[in-house]
């Protein structure tokens, strides 16, 4: 069995603050998660199982020993494959939970190496049987609410509770309540809310841009002017220079959906042009239009 070096996988100094180790877990555990890279799921593997031995006092402070005593074995020049982990092994529980929830939940059940498993036993994964099952409860929000951000009430074992729903949540977006899940022998699980998101008639949502068709009359597009472009924001004045054509593409930066990670950041807002033409004329305006073929004729 190799040693796993923990402070490697999240790329932290062994000297590391509990804040350094957090930040550097966070980081990575959103670089690589499943749902953005499918080819990096044994690497997430790994992020966890580091972050639960080195996010856990107790278990760190175990890890730290048992690395001190592995590096001196190194330094001796022992054979390969020789170093006694039976000191080390254990079948005990070990330190507290992380805030980061139980790993086995968070992998689907297992996750560990057998690394782990020798040196903190599997008491850690016991533990996970002692905790309620999460839940997750689907919710529908409109493209108005995942603009500005919402709430939900939701009612559990006789309590009410607010949930606040973030701006620029999307489809698939997983917020997660912490301890609403099913009651346990120990700690209760999570309540996860995953989001669908409406769409808004006339409206296509690609990522945090915005992509709509606006109209605009033949004569606004030949002399030019405004015209209001609805959004999940309110609507915004779009300004139409003189001889625009039909199709073209006006780009309204910021004028997109918040970023869920930064609300404070929005994408941009695409409007495709249509020009409408008139179906019937009156006498006078057909006549102003033959004019005009006169003098493009002369």
């Amino acid at each position: 069995m190799d040693y796993k070096d923990y402070y490697a996988v999240l790329g932290v100094g062994r000297g590391a603050d509990e804040k350094e180790i957090k930040s550097a877990y966070r980081q990575l555990a959103l670089k690589y998660h499943p749902d953005k890279n499918p080819d990096s799921e044994e690497h997430f593997k790994q992020i966890n199982e580091a972050y639960e031995v080195l996010g856990d006092p107790e278990k760190r402070s175990k890890y730290d020993r048992l690395g001190s005593s592995y590096r001196t074995w190194e330094r001796a020049g022992s054979a390969p494959g020789g170093f006694d982990w039976s000191q080390w092994s254990s079948g005990a529980p070990g330190g507290t939970r992380v805030e980061v929830g139980d790993i086995a939940d968070l992998l689907g059940g297992g996750g560990f190496s057998d690394f782990f498993n020798s040196v903190f036993g599997m008491g850690a994964q016991a533990r996970s049987r002692l905790k309620g099952r999460d839940l997750e409860q689907p919710i529908t929000i409109s493209l108005v609410e995942a603009y500005s951000g919402t709430t939900r009430t939701f009612s559990r074992d006789g309590r009410k509770f607010e949930v606040d729903i973030p701006p620029g949540a999307k489809t698939g977006t997983r917020v997660r309540i912490s301890g609403e899940g099913e009651r346990g022998a120990e700690n209760p699980g999570d309540l996860y809310l995953k989001v669908r998101v409406q769409d808004m008639p006339g409206i296509e949502r690609k990522n945090d841009n915005l992509v709509t068709e606006t109209e605009t009359d033949l004569y606004t597009a030949v002399l030019g002017g405004e015209v209001e472009v609805s959004t999940p924001g309110g609507p915004v004045v779009l300004t139409i220079p003189a001889g625009s054509q039909p199709g073209r593409t006006f780009r309204l930066r910021g004028r997109g959906m918040p970023n869920l990670r930064d609300p404070k950041k929005h994408g941009d807002l695409l409007a495709r042009l249509k020009v409408t033409l008139p179906e019937k004329l009156s006498a006078e305006e057909r006549k102003l239009f033959d004019q005009l073929v006169k003098l493009r004729e002369s």
